[in-house]
């Protein structure tokens, strides 16, 4: 079943980097629900947004809170009564350190936002979802690697839970895919990278790019 174009797209993470590429691309076709915690951000998305003819609700929350969360679905199904597409880019980037240095309150942040809230997102977002909608989460393969500790071990535990629900909804949907951008000149990349030749990564843009080509999104709206 195709999804009507009056069913938005859910970006949580979109003020910047790959949300916001992704939010400002998608918006030549759809309506857009920005979220992120930085007001700032969002507000220059939606100046961005509305340059280029496209309409965005932004959702200053902290998707951490669990309240806030269920009164922005409750909100989206009272409004449009689904989702077409959820982006989930939200991340915490812990600094690296070796693993027996591990700041304890890094530690916290990393579980909190990568794990425990996308447990929380998932059962509060699915229903928008219905059968025929699209999740969307973006793996980094640094789990292991020396220094990654905390944002490895939570980055590989959050696709874990998705590769999970991608699994439970193969045949019932929505649809849950897993998709490995390449890197990107973002300012996580930036902390965990410093003096990187920045010129050899793809941006954001094409990223973003890349992966509604990859979702098909244009072609089904």
């Amino acid at each position: 079943m195709t999804r009507p174009m009056t069913y938005p797209i859910l970006i949580t993470g979109a003020s910047r980097g790959l949300g916001a590429a992704l939010a400002l691309q998608l918006a030549q076709k759809f309506h857009i629900v920005a979220v992120a915690k930085t007001t700032g951000g969002l507000e220059d998305l939606d100046d961005r947004i509305q340059a280029c003819g496209g309409q965005a609700t932004l959702a200053p929350i902290d998707v951490t809170d669990v309240n806030a969360v269920r009164h922005l679905c409750r909100s989206i199904h009272d409004r449009w009564g689904g989702l077409h597409l959820w982006a989930h880019c939200a991340i915490h980037a812990a600094p690296l350190a070796p693993a027996n240095c591990i700041d304890a309150r890094d530690w916290d942040k990393s579980i909190k936002l990568n794990v425990t809230t996308t447990g929380m997102l998932i059962p509060n977002i699915a229903p928008l979802l219905h059968q025929s909608g699209t999740a969307v989460f973006f793996d980094d393969p640094c789990g292991g690697e020396k220094f990654f500790g905390s944002y490895g071990a939570t980055k590989s535990a959050q696709i874990a839970l998705a590769k999970s629900w991608q699994a439970e909804t193969a045949k019932t949907g929505p649809k849950v895919e897993i998709l490995t951008p390449a890197p990107m000149p973002t300012a996580t990349r930036a902390r965990f990278y410093p003096g990187e030749d920045r010129s050899a990564l793809s941006s954001c843009d094409s990223e973003a790019a890349r992966i509604i080509t990859a979702l098909d999104l244009f072609a089904a709206a």
